[in-house]
């Protein structure tokens, strides 16, 4: 630390170097928990529509409020039904995943070919029976959802496609039960419900180029100091002779990929007005379809999509407390 009299943590977090944009504004899920139970989507997507704030009474045990009313804010997800567009298989292949081939429904959404090249006309009887004699070396099925932006008050067409595995039972309940949902619409009720926790995974809001007092939260220097007073002191000793990547720099902030673990479904309800404030959400509007109610805030800002995920390590099904009052105040930001 130089010539300080007393030592000093590090400022900032190493853990996400280096610090770069996500490649795109749709979230990629790449770790999936295990599930033990009958086949079903381990993922759900919608679009935030912004936050506000609830009462509920307190029911964890343990708690020092429980029996409580508590306030705290909440999320709105708005969440139309996904559709299942498509149909991928993988095998193992030297110790890692490797693409078997995919089926795709004969009645694609109309919208899915803004987003990605459809061909005029897909055969999936044709396809399904090429993939029959590779059945035994399959290992994991996913299905490829789209979103369906124009339900939702997102101004936009072009639908965000995931792919999200199909888990529980044995591979071959997997494949059955992925051929049923082939074509169809998923509602998040069919993959959630109140009371349990979801990891959520989004993009950040995106900040620009910023400098090190922002971008790492070291402190600023005196205000006589020479030439600068929002930077480090020192960006290094002379030798190593060039600037260690440890150092605080300014540069690109936000727009990353995160995971915020365990947040709690307080409700699942296709019914808007219980939620809509008087003018809609700031920046969004209205909300028109299916939302979930999420305990705690999400990153990103409104009308950006945001992955429900299965959770690693928290409750999958608990008694949902009792919502006392939300507020539907006019003025909710993102």
């Amino acid at each position: 630390m130089g010539h300080r009299k007393y030592s000093a943590p590090r400022r900032g977090s190493l853990a996400y170097l280096p610090r770069g944009r996500a490649t795109h504004w749709s979230p990629r899920i790449r770790f999936w928990p295990r599930y033990e139970g009958p086949p079903k989507l381990l993922a759900f997507a919608g679009f935030k529509a912004g936050t506000t704030h609830s009462t509920i009474v307190d029911n964890r045990q343990g708690s020092l409020t429980y029996g409580k009313e508590v306030t705290f804010p909440v999320t709105v997800v708005e969440t139309p039904p996904l559709v299942v567009s498509g149909l991928r298989f993988y095998e193992m292949w030297n110790g890692a995943l490797r693409s078997v081939g995919e089926v795709w429904a004969s009645d694609t959404q109309r919208d899915l070919g803004r987003a990605i090249k459809l061909p005029e006309k897909f055969n999936s009887d044709a396809a399904w029976e090429k993939l029959e004699p590779l059945k035994e070396r399959v290992r994991e099925v996913r299905a490829i959802v789209s979103s369906q932006p124009r339900l939702a008050k997102t101004g936009k067409k072009e639908p965000d496609i995931l792919e999200v595995k199909i888990d529980g039972g044995s591979v071959t309940e997997r494949w059955e039960f992925g051929k049923k949902l082939l074509g169809t619409e998923v509602k998040v009720t069919d993959v959630f419900k109140e009371g349990g926790e979801v990891d959520v995974v989004a993009i950040t809001k995106g900040k620009g180029i910023q400098g090190p007092v922002k971008r790492w939260g070291i402190k600023k220097l005196k205000h006589k100091s020479r030439k600068t007073v929002r930077g480090v002191g020192s960006i290094g000793p002379w030798h190593p002779h060039f600037v260690m990547y440890s150092v605080p720099r300014p540069g690109q902030m936000g727009f990353a990929q995160r995971t915020e673990y365990n947040k709690q479904i307080l409700r699942l309800s296709d019914n808007p007005a219980d939620i809509n404030p008087q003018g809609g959400f700031l920046h969004y509007g209205p909300i028109k379809t299916q939302y979930a109610l999420l305990r705690g805030t999400v990153p990103g800002p409104a009308k950006r999509l945001v992955a429900l995920r299965y959770p690693s390590r928290g409750i999958v099904e608990a008694e949902p407390p009792k919502l006392e009052q939300v507020s539907l105040a006019s003025k909710q930001g993102a």
